[in-house]
């Protein structure tokens, strides 16, 4: 059993109040007693004062009241998500070896430890590293190379010749390679154009479920190190997406778009083909972004402009059958000056 004072001790935080025994966790309104929680935007703080948890995380210059234990930590965030690693139930364990039902050429090369589960499909050529798991169901095609310690979760499809790195995680539906969307108008027609390149992901990389990551036309779309990637996100093909990167769900990227390092995506936002988002962006919630944003720029709404004019767009735009109003109000006393006028 752990207490907050264990808890505090592993988070390297400070406790404020008794130190009870911590058995689950939950948000601030559906905490229960033995829960702990945590308080991060302050717009939040407001449900402190009245949740039954046992204890919460809070930053460490917070100033509020609450009902039960607190720890201060530099991090509310990090945190909660390190606390959880410690109270929550420990992570699924798969065994290793290769189930009965899995199918894997005869040239297949896997590292020790390996798990290839149930109806799993390896084609000639494929390279599975230390340590990694292939739950079930999983399609690796012809040529690729997986890491060590990394888990691909059913029903995930990695093309030929691809590349994953060291401890990535690809979650359930997600296609890595598939062909970008390559056509040359013919007449009457579209003719396929051959996607003849790859895709290439670094170490440490997460990819959420429903993903699809385009291979490239030629030479290889790319996603560095350390990259995360929310659900149904779509990169198109020769794209390149820089260390340390994070996009939120329904993000769409068309080709050959370069998105920097510690780039932030948020949801639905969308990228033309051929721009370039600076290192250390950001782009707001259903962005698009049509031309090159520099370096450390934050930008919003469409056409992506820089937040704070968008906001300022948003309001005026907001305000317009009032102005409509403003303007009909106007044009109908100048009407009246005008007549006025005629008939003197």
């Amino acid at each position: 059993m752990l207490t907050v004072t264990d808890i505090a001790k592993a988070l390297n935080g400070d406790v404020e109040g008794d130190s009870v025994v911590i058995t689950g966790l939950a948000g601030l309104r559906d905490a229960k007693e033995g829960d702990i929680s945590f308080l991060s935007n302050p717009k939040y703080s407001p449900a402190v004062v009245d949740t039954r948890a046992s204890a919460v995380i809070v930053a460490r210059n917070w100033r509020g009241t609450c009902p039960c234990a607190v720890i201060r930590v530099d991090n509310p965030d990090a945190a909660f998500a390190a606390a959880a690693s410690l109270i929550g139930a420990p992570p699924v364990e798969y065994g290793r070896g290769i189930h009965d039902t899995a199918v894997v050429a005869d040239d297949v090369c896997l590292g020790e430890d390996v798990r290839i589960g149930p109806y799993c499909v390896l084609e000639p050529g494929v390279s599975i590293g230390r340590g990694t798991t292939l739950v079930a169901y999983c399609y690796v095609g012809h040529g690729t190379v997986i890491g060590e310690e990394c888990r691909l979760y059913p029903f995930v499809s990695i093309r030929e010749n691809c590349v994953l790195g060291n401890r990535t995680v690809v979650h359930n539906g997600t296609v890595i390679g598939s062909d970008g969307f390559g056509y040359v108008r013919d007449g009457a027609i579209w003719k396929k154009i051959r996607q003849i390149g790859t895709v290439e992901i670094g170490d440490d990389v997460e990819i959420g479920a429903n993903v699809t990551i385009d291979r490239a036309r030629f030479g290889k779309t790319v996603i560095e190190n350390g990259v995360k990637i929310d659900n149904l996100v779509q990169l198109a093909h020769n794209v390149k997406v820089g260390a340390g990167t994070a996009m939120a769900a329904q993000v769409g990227v068309s080709g050959s778009a370069t998105i920097g390092r510690n780039v932030q995506l948020g949801g639905q936002a969308g990228l033309a083909g051929h721009i370039t988002i600076g290192d250390d962006s950001i782009v707001g919630a259903q962005g698009g972004v049509t031309k090159d944003v520099p370096a450390g720029s934050f930008v919003s709404g469409y056409p992506a402009m820089p937040h704070a004019k968008a906001k300022k767009m948003h309001a005026y735009m907001m305000r317009l059958p009032e102005l409509r109003e403003k303007v009909q109000e106007l044009e109908r006393r100048i009407k009246e000056l005008e007549n006025g006028g005629e008939s003197q």
